[in-house]
C-alpha cells in the first residue's frame, strides 16, 4: 500500500526515472528470455556465445534491430522507408492515444477508440470520393484533407457520443457499451462495404481508391513511404491544443472536475450528464480524425480489418498518463516498437511470436508503474493523510 501512495503522489522527475528504470529491466528480462529460446532452438552454428555456451538468437542484434532499426539508416538516406513507417505509425497513435486520454480525463474509460476510429475511417473515404470530383490540384487539397478530417470528426464524435449519452442519462457503464460497439462499427462497416461501396476492379474489401489531390501530401517523403509531415505536423498541434484546452480553460476545469471529484464537480455547478456526454464526444472525434488520417495519409482509401490503432491508443494513453504532451513521446515508443518489430521479423530467425513477447514485455513494464499511479490517484490515496503533522508541530489540514 505505502507503494502504491508512493506512486500515486509521485512528481513528473520521478515518474520519468521509474518509467525508465522499468524500460531497463524489461530488456534485461527479454534478454534473459532470447537466451532462453535461443538455446531450446535447433540451429546449424550458434549466433552468440556466453561463457562457452552457444545461443541461436544473439539478444544485442534482436534489441538493436527492435529499437534502432525502426528508425533505419539515417546516415544514409534520412528519408528511408523504415523511418517513414515508424512516423506513420506514431502519427496515427497520437490521435488515438489523445482521445482515451481525453476521457480518462473525464472519469471515463473510452475502449471503443477502434469503433470510432473505424467509423470516421469509413465517412472519410465514402465522402471524399465523390467530392474529389469537384476540384483538383493543389486547390483541391487545401479543400479535400479538411474535409475529410471534419468528416472523420463528426462520424467519430457522433459514434462517441453514443455511449456517452447512454452512461449519462441511462447509466449504463461505458466499459462494456463501448466494447460492443466497437463490433458493431466493425461489422457495418464489413457490410456496407462488402455489399454497397466495394471496388469493383479488386478483389480485397475495399472502397474505390482516392485520387492523389485528395490525400496528404508527402512533401518531403516519396509518395510511395505513406507517411506526411503536414499530418504529423497537425497530430501535434493538436496534442498541443488538448493540453491547453484541459489546463486552461473552463470546459477543461469541468472536464477534469468530474473525473477526480465527480461529487465536488456536481456541487459547484457543473452539469455531470452534459461533460460526459461532451468528453466521450470530443474523444470519439479525436479518434475519428485518427480515422481520417489513416485514410487520407496511409491506405488512401479504406479497407476492412483495420489495425488495433484504437486499442493501442489505450495503451499509449497510460504510457503518457493520461498527459496530452506526454502522449507524443508515449506515440513515438509505441510506434518504433511496431515498426521494430517489422525489422526483428525480416532481418532475424527470431520468430514472431518471441517478437511480440519482448514488445508485449516493454510496453507492460513501462505502463504499470503509470496505471498503479492513476489506480491511486482515482481511489484518493494522492491526498495527504489527515493526521500528518506540518512541520510547525500542528496537524497539516
Amino acid at each position: 500500500m505505502r507503494m502504491l501512495i508512493g506512486l500515486s503522489r509521485a512528481s513528473g522527475t520521478e515518474r520519468l526515472l521509474i518509467s525508465g528504470s522499468a524500460l531497463l529491466l524489461s530488456v534485461a528480462i527479454g534478454f534473459l528470455l532470447v537466451l532462453a529460446a535461443g538455446r531450446m532452438t535447433s540451429c546449424g552454428s550458434a549466433s552468440f556465445s556466453l561463457l562457452g555456451v552457444g545461443f541461436c538468437y544473439d539478444p544485442f542484434v534482436v534489441f538493436d534491430r527492435l529499437f534502432l532499426g525502426a528508425f533505419g539508416d539515417l546516415a544514409a538516406n534520412p528519408l528511408n522507408g523504415q523511418f517513414a513507417t515508424t512516423l506513420a505509425e506514431t502519427t496515427v497513435l497520437l490521435f488515438t492515444g489523445l482521445a482515451v486520454a481525453v476521457a480518462f480525463k473525464a472519469g471515463i474509460f473510452n475502449i471503443g477508440g477502434q469503433g470510432q476510429l473505424v467509423v470516421g475511417a469509413l465517412a472519410t473515404a465514402l465522402a471524399v470520393l465523390p467530392a474529389s470530383s469537384f476540384v483538383s490540384g493543389v486547390a483541391g487539397t487545401l479543400v479535400l484533407v479538411p474535409f475529410g478530417l471534419l468528416v472523420g470528426a463528426a462520424a467519430g464524435g457522433l459514434f462517441g457520443a453514443i455511449p456517452g449519452a447512454l452512461k449519462a442519462y441511462a447509466d449504463a457503464n461505458e466499459v462494456i457499451t463501448t466494447i460492443m460497439l466497437n463490433f458493431v462499427a466493425t461489422s457495418v462497416a464489413l457490410y456496407l462495404v462488402q455489399n454497397h461501396f466495394k471496388d469493383p476492379d479488386s478483389f480485397a474489401t475495399q472502397t474505390v481508391a482516392l485520387p492523389g489531390h485528395a490525400t496528404f501530401p508527402s512533401l518531403v517523403f516519396p509518395a510511395r513511404a505513406d507517411v506526411s509531415l503536414v499530418a504529423l505536423a497537425f497530430a501535434l498541434t493538436l496534442a498541443a491544443a488538448m493540453a491547453y484546452l484541459l489546463a486552461r480553460t473552463a470546459f477543461g476545469y469541468d472536464l477534469r472536475t468530474s473525473g477526480l471529484q465527480p461529487e465536488a464537480a456536481e456541487y459547484g455547478g457543473v452539469d455531470a450528464r452534459r461533460t460526459v456526454v461532451a468528453s466521450m464526444t470530443l474523444s470519439g472525434a479525436l479518434a475519428g480524425i485518427g480515422g481520417a488520417v489513416y485514410v487520407l495519409m496511409i491506405l488512401g482509401n479504406f479497407q476492412v480489418g483495420v489495425p488495433d490503432y484504437g486499442f493501442d491508443g489505450i495503451t499509449v494513453s497510460i504510457l503518457a498518463g493520461n498527459n496530452p504532451l506526454g502522449v507524443i513521446p508515449a506515440a513515438l515508443l509505441f510506434g518504433v516498437l511496431k515498426s521494430g518489430s517489422i525489422v526483428v521479423d525480416v532481418g532475424t530467425d527470431v520468430p514472431p511470436e518471441l517478437v511480440g513477447v519482448l514488445r508485449g514485455l516493454i510496453v507492460l513494464f513501462v505502463a504499470m508503474p503509470e496505471f498503479f499511479r492513476m489506480a491511486g490517484r482515482y481511489a484518493g490515496l494522492d491526498e495527504p493523510d489527515e493526521g500528518a503533522v506540518a512541520t510547525d508541530g500542528g496537524e497539516s489540514g
